[in-house]
Protein backbone atom coordinates (compact mmCIF):
# COMPACT_ATOMS: atom_id res chain seq x y z
CA UNK A 1 0.00 0.00 0.00
CA UNK A 2 2.86 2.38 0.81
CA UNK A 3 4.38 1.87 -2.63
CA UNK A 4 1.05 2.59 -4.34
CA UNK A 5 0.55 5.71 -2.25
CA UNK A 6 4.01 7.00 -3.13
CA UNK A 7 3.43 6.49 -6.86
CA UNK A 8 -0.01 8.13 -6.65
CA UNK A 9 1.25 11.17 -4.72
CA UNK A 10 4.23 11.52 -7.06
CA UNK A 11 1.89 11.33 -10.04
CA UNK A 12 -0.21 14.19 -8.62
CA UNK A 13 2.97 16.13 -7.90
CA UNK A 14 4.14 15.40 -11.44
CA UNK A 15 0.95 17.00 -12.79
CA UNK A 16 1.94 20.26 -11.10
CA UNK A 17 5.59 20.02 -12.08
CA UNK A 18 4.75 19.25 -15.69
CA UNK A 19 2.37 22.20 -15.76
CA UNK A 20 4.92 24.73 -14.47
CA UNK A 21 7.92 23.13 -16.19
CA UNK A 22 9.95 22.57 -13.01
CA UNK A 23 12.17 19.72 -11.89
CA UNK A 24 10.54 19.77 -8.48
CA UNK A 25 13.28 18.08 -6.48
CA UNK A 26 12.60 20.38 -3.54
CA UNK A 27 8.92 19.48 -3.55
CA UNK A 28 9.83 15.79 -3.77
CA UNK A 29 12.10 16.17 -0.75
CA UNK A 30 9.31 17.84 1.22
CA UNK A 31 6.73 15.16 0.40
CA UNK A 32 9.06 12.24 1.10
CA UNK A 33 10.13 13.61 4.48
CA UNK A 34 6.85 15.04 5.75
CA UNK A 35 4.22 12.74 4.22
CA UNK A 36 6.12 9.44 4.16
CA UNK A 37 8.66 9.90 6.94
CA UNK A 38 11.86 9.22 5.01
CA UNK A 39 15.08 10.66 6.47
CA UNK A 40 15.97 13.90 4.75
CA UNK A 41 19.37 12.59 3.60
CA UNK A 42 17.63 9.73 1.76
CA UNK A 43 15.04 12.14 0.34
CA UNK A 44 17.80 14.44 -0.93
CA UNK A 45 19.68 11.63 -2.64
CA UNK A 46 16.52 10.18 -4.20
CA UNK A 47 15.25 13.55 -5.46
CA UNK A 48 18.62 14.45 -6.95
CA UNK A 49 18.97 11.09 -8.72
CA UNK A 50 15.39 11.34 -10.05
CA UNK A 51 16.30 14.60 -11.78
CA UNK A 52 18.69 12.70 -14.03
CA UNK A 53 15.83 10.89 -15.76
CA UNK A 54 13.56 13.91 -16.16
CA UNK A 55 16.43 16.11 -17.37
CA UNK A 56 17.63 13.47 -19.85
CA UNK A 57 14.30 13.31 -21.65
CA UNK A 58 13.88 17.09 -21.56
CA UNK A 59 17.38 17.82 -22.85
CA UNK A 60 16.95 15.50 -25.83
CA UNK A 61 13.81 17.38 -26.81
CA UNK A 62 15.47 20.79 -26.37
CA UNK A 63 18.54 19.76 -28.36
CA UNK A 64 16.44 18.52 -31.25
CA UNK A 65 14.55 21.81 -31.25
CA UNK A 66 17.82 23.76 -31.38
CA UNK A 67 17.30 25.33 -27.95
CA UNK A 68 20.54 24.16 -26.32
CA UNK A 69 24.14 25.37 -26.69
CA UNK A 70 26.05 22.09 -26.47
CA UNK A 71 29.52 23.52 -25.76
CA UNK A 72 28.33 25.65 -22.85
CA UNK A 73 26.13 22.84 -21.53
CA UNK A 74 29.09 20.44 -21.43
CA UNK A 75 31.45 22.92 -19.73
CA UNK A 76 28.97 24.06 -17.10
CA UNK A 77 27.57 20.56 -16.61
CA UNK A 78 30.90 18.80 -16.07
CA UNK A 79 32.16 21.46 -13.67
CA UNK A 80 28.80 21.25 -11.90
CA UNK A 81 29.20 17.48 -11.61
CA UNK A 82 32.48 17.99 -9.77
CA UNK A 83 30.80 20.42 -7.39
CA UNK A 84 27.84 18.08 -6.80
CA UNK A 85 30.08 15.07 -6.16
CA UNK A 86 32.12 16.96 -3.57
CA UNK A 87 29.23 18.66 -1.76
CA UNK A 88 27.00 15.56 -1.62
CA UNK A 89 29.44 14.08 0.88
CA UNK A 90 29.20 17.15 3.08
CA UNK A 91 25.49 16.64 3.75
CA UNK A 92 26.20 13.64 5.98
CA UNK A 93 27.92 15.96 8.45
CA UNK A 94 24.85 18.22 8.78
CA UNK A 95 22.19 17.16 11.34
CA UNK A 96 18.80 16.28 9.83
CA UNK A 97 16.86 19.12 11.45
CA UNK A 98 19.41 21.72 10.36
CA UNK A 99 19.68 20.28 6.85
CA UNK A 100 15.89 20.46 6.50
CA UNK A 101 15.89 24.11 7.50
CA UNK A 102 18.75 24.95 5.11
CA UNK A 103 17.05 23.13 2.22
CA UNK A 104 13.85 25.01 2.96
CA UNK A 105 15.69 28.33 2.81
CA UNK A 106 17.29 27.34 -0.49
CA UNK A 107 13.84 26.57 -1.93
CA UNK A 108 12.62 30.03 -0.92
CA UNK A 109 15.73 31.51 -2.57
CA UNK A 110 15.00 29.40 -5.66
CA UNK A 111 11.51 30.90 -5.91
CA UNK A 112 12.92 34.43 -5.61
CA UNK A 113 15.55 33.64 -8.26
CA UNK A 114 12.81 32.37 -10.55
CA UNK A 115 10.85 35.58 -10.03
CA UNK A 116 13.97 37.58 -10.93
CA UNK A 117 14.46 35.45 -14.01
CA UNK A 118 10.91 36.17 -15.20
CA UNK A 119 11.46 39.90 -14.77
CA UNK A 120 14.74 39.67 -16.65
CA UNK A 121 13.13 37.76 -19.50
CA UNK A 122 10.42 40.38 -19.94
CA UNK A 123 13.04 43.12 -20.36
CA UNK A 124 15.45 41.43 -22.76
CA UNK A 125 15.28 40.85 -26.53
CA UNK A 126 14.71 37.18 -27.32
CA UNK A 127 17.54 36.96 -29.88
CA UNK A 128 20.36 38.87 -28.19
CA UNK A 129 23.84 37.49 -27.65
CA UNK A 130 23.55 33.89 -28.86
CA UNK A 131 26.33 34.19 -31.43
CA UNK A 132 28.61 35.69 -28.77
CA UNK A 133 27.88 32.82 -26.40
CA UNK A 134 28.45 30.13 -29.02
CA UNK A 135 31.70 31.55 -30.41
CA UNK A 136 33.37 33.22 -27.43
CA UNK A 137 36.52 31.36 -26.32
CA UNK A 138 37.90 34.07 -24.06
CA UNK A 139 39.20 33.55 -20.55
CA UNK A 140 36.15 35.45 -19.26
CA UNK A 141 33.78 32.98 -20.94
CA UNK A 142 35.56 29.94 -19.48
CA UNK A 143 35.85 31.51 -16.03
CA UNK A 144 32.14 32.37 -15.89
CA UNK A 145 31.07 28.97 -17.27
CA UNK A 146 33.17 27.10 -14.71
CA UNK A 147 31.98 29.40 -11.91
CA UNK A 148 28.31 28.82 -12.77
CA UNK A 149 28.85 25.06 -12.91
CA UNK A 150 30.80 24.65 -9.67
CA UNK A 151 28.54 26.93 -7.60
CA UNK A 152 25.21 25.52 -8.80
CA UNK A 153 26.55 21.96 -8.68
CA UNK A 154 27.56 22.39 -5.06
CA UNK A 155 24.11 23.76 -4.22
CA UNK A 156 22.50 20.76 -5.91
CA UNK A 157 24.71 18.20 -4.24
CA UNK A 158 24.41 19.67 -0.75
CA UNK A 159 20.69 20.48 -0.70
CA UNK A 160 19.32 18.04 -3.30
CA UNK A 161 17.77 20.83 -5.37
CA UNK A 162 17.96 21.23 -9.12
CA UNK A 163 19.27 24.81 -9.01
CA UNK A 164 17.47 25.44 -12.30
CA UNK A 165 16.70 29.15 -11.66
CA UNK A 166 20.27 29.78 -10.49
CA UNK A 167 21.76 28.06 -13.56
CA UNK A 168 19.48 29.99 -15.92
CA UNK A 169 20.24 33.31 -14.22
CA UNK A 170 23.96 32.60 -14.47
CA UNK A 171 23.73 31.76 -18.17
CA UNK A 172 21.66 34.86 -18.89
CA UNK A 173 23.50 37.40 -16.72
CA UNK A 174 27.11 36.20 -17.01
CA UNK A 175 27.15 34.59 -20.46
CA UNK A 176 24.55 36.86 -22.10
CA UNK A 177 22.43 33.89 -23.19
CA UNK A 178 18.82 34.47 -24.33
CA UNK A 179 16.11 32.75 -22.27
CA UNK A 180 15.21 30.20 -24.93
CA UNK A 181 18.77 28.87 -25.04
CA UNK A 182 19.27 29.23 -21.29
CA UNK A 183 16.25 26.97 -20.66
CA UNK A 184 17.43 24.27 -23.06
CA UNK A 185 21.08 24.45 -22.02
CA UNK A 186 20.11 24.17 -18.35
CA UNK A 187 18.54 20.78 -19.03
CA UNK A 188 21.89 19.60 -20.43
CA UNK A 189 23.72 21.01 -17.41
CA UNK A 190 21.52 19.19 -14.89
CA UNK A 191 22.22 15.72 -16.37
CA UNK A 192 25.84 15.35 -15.14
CA UNK A 193 25.04 17.28 -11.94
CA UNK A 194 22.19 14.91 -11.04
CA UNK A 195 24.24 11.85 -12.01
CA UNK A 196 27.28 12.88 -9.95
CA UNK A 197 25.19 14.05 -7.00
CA UNK A 198 23.13 10.86 -6.99
CA UNK A 199 26.30 8.78 -7.16
CA UNK A 200 27.73 10.77 -4.26
CA UNK A 201 24.67 10.01 -2.11
CA UNK A 202 24.82 6.36 -3.14
CA UNK A 203 28.46 6.21 -2.04
CA UNK A 204 27.59 7.37 1.48
CA UNK A 205 24.52 5.08 1.66
CA UNK A 206 21.70 7.59 1.21
CA UNK A 207 20.19 6.41 -2.10
CA UNK A 208 17.14 4.13 -1.94
CA UNK A 209 16.79 2.46 -5.37
CA UNK A 210 13.27 1.14 -4.76
CA UNK A 211 12.09 4.57 -3.66
CA UNK A 212 13.86 6.13 -6.65
CA UNK A 213 11.96 3.84 -9.02
CA UNK A 214 8.60 4.77 -7.45
CA UNK A 215 9.39 8.48 -7.62
CA UNK A 216 10.49 8.30 -11.26
CA UNK A 217 7.40 6.33 -12.33
CA UNK A 218 5.04 8.73 -10.60
CA UNK A 219 6.62 12.07 -11.49
CA UNK A 220 7.46 11.29 -15.12
CA UNK A 221 3.99 9.97 -15.92
CA UNK A 222 2.35 12.88 -14.10
CA UNK A 223 4.54 15.53 -15.70
CA UNK A 224 3.76 14.14 -19.16
CA UNK A 225 0.06 14.75 -18.53
CA UNK A 226 0.56 18.05 -16.70
CA UNK A 227 2.58 19.55 -19.55
CA UNK A 228 -0.48 19.37 -21.78
CA UNK A 229 -2.21 22.01 -19.62
CA UNK A 230 0.58 24.59 -19.88
CA UNK A 231 -0.72 26.27 -23.04
CA UNK A 232 -4.33 26.16 -21.84
CA UNK A 233 -3.84 28.43 -18.82
CA UNK A 234 -3.37 32.24 -18.93
CA UNK A 235 0.30 33.27 -18.82
CA UNK A 236 -0.17 35.27 -15.62
CA UNK A 237 -1.32 32.26 -13.62
CA UNK A 238 1.41 30.10 -15.11
CA UNK A 239 4.09 32.59 -13.97
CA UNK A 240 2.56 32.81 -10.50
CA UNK A 241 2.49 29.02 -10.23
CA UNK A 242 6.12 28.76 -11.34
CA UNK A 243 7.27 31.12 -8.57
CA UNK A 244 5.16 29.80 -5.69
CA UNK A 245 5.70 26.07 -6.39
CA UNK A 246 9.20 25.90 -4.81
CA UNK A 247 8.01 28.18 -2.02
CA UNK A 248 5.14 25.82 -1.20
CA UNK A 249 7.64 22.97 -0.99
CA UNK A 250 9.83 25.11 1.26
CA UNK A 251 6.90 25.90 3.54
CA UNK A 252 5.95 22.22 3.88
CA UNK A 253 9.54 21.30 4.73
CA UNK A 254 9.88 24.21 7.17
CA UNK A 255 6.72 23.26 9.05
Amino acid sequence: MLMINIVLVMFLLGLLLGFVGAGGSGFIISILTIAFGYPIHVALGTALAAMFFSSLSGSISHYREGNAVLKTGVIVGLSGAVGAWVSSGWSSYIPEERLGMLTSLMLFASGLALWLRLILVSRRPTNSGIQEVMLDNSFRYWAYALLIGVCTGMLSGLFGIGSTPFIQLGLMLLLNMPMRYAAGTTMLVIIPIALAGGAGYMKIGYLDFQLLLLVVIGTMSGSYVGAKFTKRVPAFWLKVSMVITPMIGATILWL
